[in-house]
């Protein structure tokens, strides 16, 4: 029996700049930009289930995601697609199989949304 949980607790995006970052996925996720940016570095976005944390100490051009390591839920993908391109977000794929896009944050990393 192995000791280590069959969970996963948190992603880590490395970001140019924390303040940044942090405004823009609050933006793109409907939250107020109102969370403390813990050590100068790092930001946990308030999320259900898997958190994810802004660390701008990791970040590098090379450490950049290029593919995705998660996606983000969504119950609808046109809607969500719509959505993002209102935003001006930096889409890099149609929807594929009328499940799932990628796209780019600000900082280059590759990002999914999903129907799942």
């Amino acid at each position: 029996m192995s000791p280590i949980l069959k969970q996963i607790s948190t992603v880590f995006i490395p970001v140019r700049d924390i303040g940044k970052a942090r405004e823009w996925y609050c933006d793109i996720l409907g939250l107020p930009v109102d969370g403390e940016i813990l050590f100068g570095h790092l930001y946990i976005i308030p999320m259900n289930g898997t958190r994810i944390v802004l660390d701008s100490k990791i970040y590098s051009e090379d450490r950049t995601f290029k593919t995705p390591a998660f996606h983000f839920d969504t119950l609808n993908i046109v809607e969500a697609y719509t959505y993002m391109q209102s935003k001006n977000v930096n889409i890099t794929t149609p929807i594929e199989h009328d499940k799932w896009f990628n796209f780019l944050d600000p900082d280059g990393n590759w990002l999914m949304i999903c129907q799942c």
